[in-house]
């Protein structure tokens, strides 16, 4: 009797883990998060929405779940911060049609390399694919953006983790800047090269906030960081009213599951104080 009850809690243990997966890995939540500063104009607000580590991932057909949700958004900015495509990926027509769709949502539409772009033997025809799409690529560079009668910088680096960055040409004319500036890097260990540069926000990805993560312990293994890694996903303070978020994202990589670990976009309101 005994041996049946053990028998049968481990088979409700592996069932229940089975869907566990299946859920976190097919099934996206949005995090929504809220920072003060005063570099924007008190009462005012804008919404950035960060994709990231999409890896050729769908959410339904064509990725209308995804899409749908995104234009329920309706956010000042959509970010994705790379790895839109996966190193192993042969056909890029989903990833083009998903680009169309969030520009025909939101014109200010940001893209900065990731690591799995430059691992990809056909990286230059990407790069081509996004800017005949009219995407804004970031890779070390910036832009000054309007947006709700405020003025920010929007400045990226590309891929950190193999060594494309230029952290000096990303942040160009933008040194002595007092506009509210928000840097895009695939991978958060960009904050080893940034001392005092005036960034105020770092998007980050790379991590999959440890793809598989267990109850009390948290990401298992992160790239570049090795095991139980301490910038897994999240809001990271960097200073006063400067932070790093490293959203876990949309897909995954090597293995094609997440465990405790949802498959999730943000939605980043920073808010005029």
């Amino acid at each position: 009797m005994f041996k049946k009850v053990i028998s049968y809690a481990g088979l409700a243990t592996i069932i229940a883990g089975s869907l566990k997966v299946l859920y976190d890995t097919n099934i996206f939540k949005v995090n929504y998060v809220k920072i003060e500063t005063d570099k924007l104009h008190p009462q005012t607000a804008l919404t950035i929405l960060h994709l990231t580590d999409i890896h050729n991932k769908n959410f339904g057909e064509n990725n209308q779940q995804l899409i749908k949700k995104i234009k329920q958004l309706n956010p000042d900015v959509i970010v994705i911060t790379g790895d839109l495509i996966d190193r192993k990926t042969t056909d890029f027509s989903g990833m083009f049609y998903l680009v169309e769709q969030l520009k025909s949502i939101c014109e200010k539409l940001y893209f900065v390399s990731g690591n799995h772009e430059w691992g990809h033997e056909h990286t230059k025809d990407l790069f081509k694919g996004l800017e005949a799409r009219k995407i804004y690529i970031l890779d070390n560079t910036n832009q000054t953006v309007a947006i709700n009668e405020n003025i920010i910088n929007i400045a990226g680096v590309a891929d950190y983790a193999t060594c494309h960055e230029d952290i000096n040409a990303a942040l160009n004319q933008v040194q002595q800047d007092e506009k509210y500036t928000i840097l895009l890097s695939h991978a958060p260990d960009i904050i080893n090269e940034i001392s005092n540069e005036p960034i105020d926000l770092i998007l980050s990805g790379h991590t999959h906030g440890g793809q598989i993560r267990l109850p009390f312990i948290g990401a298992l293994v992160a790239p570049d960081q090795g095991r139980f890694p301490t910038l897994d996903k999240g809001l990271f303070v960097r200073g006063e009213d400067k932070y790093l978020y490293i959203d876990s994202g949309l897909g995954t990589t090597k293995m094609p599951i997440r465990f405790f670990n949802q498959s999730q976009l943000s939605l980043i309101t920073i808010v005029g104080k």
